[in-house]
């Protein structure tokens, strides 16, 4: 059963991305709080959006899906951009990744959006071999770039005005 996350959700949310890092091998990076979680989700202007995937027989939460909607300026409409997808490893093979990703692709056909899109660890062959399966092709083509920390904040400082300035003519 794939269902909308709710606030109540937001602890086993929290223990599914601790646990999905730790499977991609850097739960050190995962400094998330459930808090923080509770915001994003729930809070006033929510940036991301979850579902989770429960055993059909206990209900119990063995999944989830955490995604936010993009844009594309060459097609001049929004996307869905697949932030993270869990299946905690006594659950897979039952189906739950790929109802997941089916009702994804649904918000996506329901709101008129054309892209549906995410990034995979190129180690990750089971979750290759779902994604080929249901019909997704990799972007060969393309790099995912990452600034963050110091070269982030040294950056920044370059920008006229500066991050810190309230007056800060790029702000919205």
């Amino acid at each position: 059963m794939i269902r909308a996350a709710t606030p109540a959700d937001v602890p086993v949310l929290h223990a599914l991305v601790r646990e999905l890092a730790a499977y991609e091998k850097a739960l050190e990076e995962a400094r998330a709080t459930e808090e923080q979680l509770r915001e994003a989700l729930f809070g006033p202007d929510p940036v991301a959006h979850a579902l989770v995937a429960a055993d059909d027989a206990s209900g119990e939460p063995v999944g989830f899906a955490l995604w936010f909607r993009n844009f594309s300026t060459w097609t001049g409409t929004p996307g869905l951009y697949l932030e993270d997808l869990y299946v905690r490893p006594q659950a897979r093979g039952a189906g739950h990744g790929k109802a997941l990703l089916a009702a994804l692709a649904a918000i996506c056909v329901e709101r008129g959006w054309p892209r549906f899109e995410w990034a995979v660890l190129d180690w990750n062959e089971k979750a290759l071999a779902v994604y080929r399966a249901v019909g997704a092709r990799p972007q060969d083509e393309w790099t995912v770039q990452r600034l963050t920390g110091p070269a982030l904040a040294a950056l920044a400082a370059q920008a006229p005005g500066g991050p810190a300035n309230p007056a800060n003519p790029y702000a919205n």
